[in-house]
């Protein structure tokens, strides 16, 4: 499952250079093709002609050394890759990835990778150990990067400890064990746009008009998609959750931020997915000031908000559109009405009055109603549970369609 895989070596400067060179010769005895980036430390352990003889590749050093005019260094290779590894990755770069500082050539290309990206760490012990590391490394993983732990042994140092980069051996088999599963990952090569949480309409600097969603369902559903191998974006109103690792996130407030967002994904998107409780109606006017209360009643002038589930039916060109309907009453009727009059592909509606399936519960209880006209009725279960099972009725839509949807 290697075999013409492409990956990028980012080498940073460690005692441990020399098993990253043992390393690119065993992935490319694998038949992968591996192009390496080595920073200036790197450099003063082995040479680029090392790697160069190794990977049969022209090795990159320098951001500012671009031999190619008709592509940006850079960014080319970040392109390029299927799997980007950081090996061995020193807690200098780790610390950079954290705060996205990008100043040499390994830093720069991974702020521009869409690529999975690894980091192999290596380092003495005490300085693995050390909170500042260790807080690094959870912002990385916050980032949907994933880890090589070090192995436990002797150190160039003389200490004893975990700190020694991987053999290259081992993650020669971690990669292969890597590319064998995205192949059984329903979603690979697709792009899933997720919408979540409420809209906020302004009134004034103070007040606003909103709903209950907590975007608990939204975030479970882009989580399912980005473990599928998925490139997931997700649109994301207020909330107070924190955002699945490797997803794309988009902040908005209003419905019109939202609406705007959603559109210029449309077109790229191969699945779209309206979690989201858009408010129906905003302020006629906002005021730039704080409306001060006065004697008596006070009447606020509502008007529509753009139907974002409609103008993707609308403009739909292969895509899978799903749409929700949170309702508390007629359940059926208005989930097929909405079926038809959105052009959407599935509905998933709820009953927000029941137990177990309102705003900001951990568990839903939904209908799926879908364009060929199956109903499927879900008990109780957890909203990831939940998210599995849609991510399950969209994958089977995708294969209905030729297993193409918009790419």
């Amino acid at each position: 499952m290697i075999f013409d895989k492409k990956i990028l070596l980012c080498v940073t400067g460690g005692i441990a250079v020399y098993k990253a060179a043992a390393l690119t010769s065993k992935l490319v005895q694998a038949g992968a093709q591996v192009k390496v980036i080595l920073s200036e430390s790197a450099e003063k352990f082995v040479s680029p002609l090392t790697f160069q003889a190794l990977s049969r590749h022209e090795v990159f050093t320098d951001t500012f050394d671009e031999k190619n005019p008709q592509v940006i260094a850079h960014i080319d290779l970040a392109d390029w890759a299927d799997l980007i590894l950081v090996a061995p990755a020193t807690a200098n770069t780790i610390a950079k990835l954290a705060g996205g500082i990008a100043d040499n050539m390994i830093t720069t290309t991974l702020l521009a990778a869409t690529a999975p990206v690894w980091i192999a760490p290596a380092m003495n012990v005490h300085m693995y150990d050390h909170p500042a590391v260790k807080n690094n490394l959870a912002i990385l993983a916050g980032y949907g990067y994933q880890f090589i732990e070090p192995s436990e042994g002797y150190l160039a140092c003389g200490y004893v400890g975990k700190g020694r980069l991987e053999e290259p051996e081992k993650i020669v088999e971690l990669i292969r064990a890597f590319f064998v599963n995205d192949e059984r990952k329903q979603l690979t090569g697709k792009t899933v746009v997720v919408t979540a949480g409420p809209t906020r309409e302004k009134i004034d600097p103070v007040r606003f008009i909103s709903n209950h969603s907590t975007g608990k369902m939204g975030y479970a559903l882009a989580e399912e998609a980005k473990k599928q191998g998925a490139h997931v974006v997700l649109v994301t109103g207020p909330v107070q959750i924190a955002a699945p690792g490797g997803v794309e996130l988009v902040k908005v407030e209003s419905a019109e931020e939202m609406f705007n967002v959603v559109m210029e994904w449309y077109d790229k998107a191969d699945v779209v997915i309206k979690t989201a409780a858009v408010a129906d109606y905003r302020p006629k006017i906002s005021y730039d000031h704080k409306v001060k209360k006065q004697a008596g009643d006070a009447t606020i002038e509502l008007v529509r908000t753009k139907d974002i589930l409609f103008e993707l039916g609308q403009r739909k060109k292969g895509q899978v559109l799903v749409g929700f309907a949170a309702e508390t009453e007629n359940l059926e009727e208005y989930a097929r009405k909405k079926l038809t009059k959105k052009n959407a592909d599935i509905i998933v509606a709820n009953n927000v009055k029941s137990a177990g399936a309102g705003f900001g519960t951990d568990t839903n209880i939904v209908t799926l109603f879908k364009r060929s006209g199956t109903v499927t009725e879900l008990p109780i279960m957890s909203k990831i549970d939940v998210a599995k099972r849609i991510i399950e009725e969209i994958t089977s839509l995708l294969k209905d369609m030729g297993g193409n949807g918009n790419s």
